[in-house]
C-alpha cells in the first residue's frame, strides 16, 4: 500500500487560528490548576472559596495561553514556510541563482 501523499497546507488560517486556541485553552487550564491548587495550598482560598479561586486562576490562565497561542499559529501561518511547494520550489531556485551571481 502506498502512502499517503504529503501536504503542506493544513487547513484555512481561520481553523489554524482556532486550533492554536484550543491547545492553548488546554494548556492554560493545566498551568492553572497547578498554579491556583500551588497558589490556595500555601496562602488559603481566601474570601472567595477554593473553588471560585482556583475557578478564576484557571480562567484567566486558560483566557491568556488561548489568546497568545492562537496569535502565534496565525503569525507562523504567515511565514514563508507556509508557502505551497512550487511557489517553494520557485523561492528556492530563485535564491540559488542569485547566490551563484555573486561569486
Amino acid at each position: 500500500m502506498p502512502p499517503p501523499p504529503q501536504t503542506t497546507q493544513g487547513g484555512s488560517t481561520f481553523d489554524k487560528m482556532k486550533m492554536g486556541a484550543i491547545m492553548g485553552t488546554g494548556v492554560g487550564l493545566t498551568i492553572g490548576l497547578i498554579f491556583g491548587g500551588v497558589s490556595i495550598l500555601s496562602r488559603g482560598p481566601g474570601p472567595r472559596g477554593t473553588i471560585a479561586t482556583l475557578g478564576q486562576y484557571m480562567a484567566s490562565s486558560a483566557a491568556t495561553f488561548g489568546f497568545f497561542m492562537s496569535i502565534g499559529s496565525v503569525i507562523r501561518t504567515d511565514s514563508r514556510y507556509a508557502l505551497p511547494p512550487h511557489l517553494e520550489a520557485a523561492r528556492r531556485n530563485l535564491r540559488v541563482e542569485i547566490m551563484d551571481k555573486r561569486n
